[in-house]
């Protein structure tokens, strides 16, 4: 019986062929026209099966081990052989360990699988089942926390697919909320497609895109943010695919592309991710939750998850028959994928057990054998029963013959071919256009920025030059050099969003760190200097410091060099700490201890030598603003004194004798410090995302080799793996658990 049913898998297999539309067969026949093969089952089951020596199925059902497939190529492999890229994983476990004495939870374990060009992967399971750690362990982008086994190849060889090598549809939608949907799609294809495309070009590629996903309705709305109602999730969605399918990459992986989409649009989204793959050669792999009978159609291959473990994996056409063979067949007019998913997922119980006093389901229940067992002992079977079936032998030798096949040219995988000048000047319009039209990002500033100055003016307005105003005049230069420079953090929420859009957008490919920091450096820049000079405008005219142009105009420098400077700073640790509320509470510390060594608080000559005065007064914006601010509004001045009859105080008296300060050098040459610090700072920002990206792959390692010996050393886990090993199921979580996985720990 079992030979019988695994010569009907094999046979099912080849006629493969002859299911597809006309267009696909006669590229099948194209290719066989060589060898005289013809496509139909009879032949395509002598080729892999019994018509050769050897080839017939053994007693066990196992098909004879690999001799069924000598000298043969499965049809998954055949795509393969046509070129572009092939995925294959191995043994993949992701185990996230716990922390505090929590269980370790495994999330994915021992999962074999493949994709391959002109077809389409749909990972499928219940919430909770792995699909999107899976998605996330193939794209190389799982969470640094999280351990990972196994081997992911690209056309049989190990390499880094994140930046460029892959794109990537995450299913969050990160998108600058202030453009409209064509501006975005513009801007990306401006970013990534070669810069001799003319802009007639790029527009008719822009435009066939948006109709491809469906959006040329609300092509001209805006997306929207916090202040500007835009379009809306469904068409979020579709247009983060829109903006990866622009160029279509070799390698493409979705994470649950089709969440939040009606059935109609759902159905136009897949049918245009198949048609890329089948008319491009293009590799897809994406995660569905429960796709309707029309979009299941639409998938080649089907990897379906429960609780991290494959209850099966191969042709989506033969997953059926699989579950008919493992004793539980779909109805005829029942989804598939309901039925997949009726299958493996635990909430069902849950309903049956609602439903026992209903006399229908106890009727029902000598009948449909769903109703005979829960979900736990269906899941049981189907796993067990997949691991030793065909369809796995199936997997594994189908890895093994993409690994092997030669003369696969693989290409150079770039994830943008525009010219750095063409990204650079496409992220600084696309920047201010979104500086421009968020209020929150700089105009609130602004507002904000000119009523303290209008209050600083107004405490301190008209000065003068009697011995108090000495203690006035330094206390004004070290509020406008420290606290309204302190008021630059509120820019850090921005700079988080921008984080997120330039993390995606870097992970696949669209440019490079040096274009992004210059251009956001330049598209910044006529925003905080309209801050400086408000601000300086104001302050200035009613403290009525040394007048002068060149005097106000070393003010509004010394202003906006400071703001710069923290900007640049939260710029850094929005890259070290990407969380809003730690890198507030980070860049607040932070900039307290600049302010605190500026030389207002307490005299320079009078911090402690050893490290506060050198070096970190020196490395700081304040010491160097306020020593500039002091010597450009007090040399040439005279003070009355403190007694009357005594003789009149100069400005570079009070500098030198009152403040400690030296003056050796221009203030000018102060101003320049701050600029030196601004690119020092610009500098360090581009240093921390390149050292991120360059030892991300060695801190893994290192993180894993280093945890799992910290494992070895507990009791409970090395109990806890013997138990495993001796046992042949876990324990069955609940599906809805915050955490994907099984709770039981990592086998190795």
């Amino acid at each position: 019986m079992e030979k019988k049913e695994g010569r009907k898998i094999v046979e099912s297999l080849g006629c493969l062929a002859g299911e597809r539309d006309e267009e696909e067969e006669e590229i099948e026949i194209e290719q066989h026209k060589g060898d005289g093969t013809d496509l139909g089952g009879e032949e395509v089951e002598m080729e892999y099966g019994g018509g050769r020596e050897g080839g017939g199925m053994n007693g066990n059902g196992n098909g004879g081990g690999g001799s069924a497939w000598a000298g043969a190529l499965s049809p998954a492999a055949r795509y393969a052989e046509s070129g572009g890229a092939s995925l294959t994983w191995e043994n993949l476990t992701a185990v996230l360990p716990g922390a505090g004495g929590r269980a370790t939870k495994k999330l994915v374990q021992g999962l074999y699988g493949y994709a391959v060009p002109g077809r389409v992967v749909a990972i499928m399971g219940p919430s909770g089942s792995g699909k999107s750690t899976l998605l996330d362990a193939l794209s190389g982008r799982l969470a640094r926390n999280v351990l990972l086994t196994g081997k992911v190849l690209l056309n049989g060889k190990k390499r880094r697919l994140d930046y460029g090598v892959v794109a990537y549809v995450t299913q969050e939608n990160v998108l600058l909320g202030t453009l409209t949907v064509r501006e975005t799609v513009t801007y990306s294809a401006l970013l990534r497609l070669p810069s001799t495309m003319s802009k007639a070009e790029v527009r008719r590629v822009v435009d066939d895109t948006l109709d491809e996903m469906g959006l040329r309705e609300c092509a001209d709305r805006n997306i929207g943010n916090w202040h500007l109602r835009g379009i809306s999730g469904g068409e979020k969605k579709r247009l983060s695919i829109a903006l990866e399918i622009l160029t279509r990459p070799r390698l493409l992986f979705l994470d649950e592309p089709t969440s939040g989409l009606d059935s109609a649009a759902a159905f136009s989204v897949i049918e245009t991710l198949r048609q890329l793959a089948v008319d491009g050669g293009r590799t897809i792999v994406s995660s569905v939750h429960q796709p309707s009978s029309e979009v299941f159609a639409l998938f080649d291959d089907l990897c379906l998850l429960s609780s991290g473990e494959c209850v099966y994996f191969g042709d989506a056409k033969l997953a059926p028959q699989f579950f008919a063979e493992t004793g539980f067949p779909c109805p005829s007019r029942r989804n598939p994928s309901d039925h997949f998913l009726r299958c493996v997922n635990a909430d069902f119980d849950d309903v049956a057990a609602a439903m026992k006093g209903s006399m229908k389901l106890r009727a029902e229940a000598d009948f449909d054998p769903l109703l005979k067992y829960s979900t736990s002992e269906i899941r049981e079977r189907l796993v067990d029963k997949y691991r030793i079936s065909e369809y796995a032998m199936m997997v594994r030798n189908t890895i093994h013959e993409i690994s092997k096949i030669e003369g696969v040219i693989e290409e150079v995988v770039m994830g943008s071919q525009a010219s750095w000048c063409k990204q650079l000047t496409t992220l600084t319009r696309r920047s201010f256009t979104n500086m421009s039209r968020d209020f929150g990002y700089y105009w609130l500033r602004i507002v904000i920025y000119v009523l303290m100055a209008v209050c600083l003016g107004t405490i301190y307005y008209d000065v003068g030059t009697s011995y108090a105003a000495i203690q006035a005049r330094a206390s004004c230069g070290g509020f406008v050099s420290g606290f309204m420079t302190f008021m630059s953090i509120g820019g850090f929420p921005s700079f988080i969003e921008e984080m997120k859009m330039f993390t995606l957008e870097r992970q696949n490919g669209h440019y490079g760190v040096a274009a992004y920091i210059i251009s956001n450096f330049l598209s910044s820049m006529p925003f905080l200097l309209a801050v400086s000079w408000a601000s300086a405008s104001i302050t200035y005219w009613m403290v009525k410091f040394r007048p002068g142009f060149s005097y106000f105009a070393f003010f509004a420098l010394n202003l906006y060099g400071g703001v710069s400077v923290i900007e640049s700073l939260m710029m850094i640790i929005s890259a070290l700490v990407p969380n809003f509320l730690m890198g507030l509470i980070l860049g607040a510390g932070v900039i307290g201890i600049m302010m605190l060594t500026s030389g207002f608080f307490r005299l320079l000559p009078e911090l402690p030598k050893i490290f506060w005065r050198y070096p970190v007064s020196y490395i700081v914006y304040g010491s160097w603003g306020l020593k500039g601010a002091y010597k450009n509004d007090l040399i040439g001045l005279e003070f009355e004194p403190m007694m009357p009859g005594q003789p009149k105080l100069t400005g570079e008296y009070i500098i030198t004798k009152m403040m400690g300060l030296s003056l050796n050098h221009s203030k000018w040459l102060d101003l320049s410090m701050i600029f030196v610090l601004l690119f020092a700072y610009r500098l360090i920002f581009f240093l921390v995302l390149k050292a991120k990206e360059a030892a991300a792959p060695y801190i893994r390692v290192a993180y894993t080799r280093f945890t799992i010996k910290r494992l070895e050393r507990r009791a409970s886990f090395r109990k806890t793996l013997a138990m495993s090993s001796m046992s042949k199921r876990h324990n069955q979580p609940h599906p809805m658990a915050v955490q994907e996985g099984l709770n039981s720990p990592l086998p190795y």
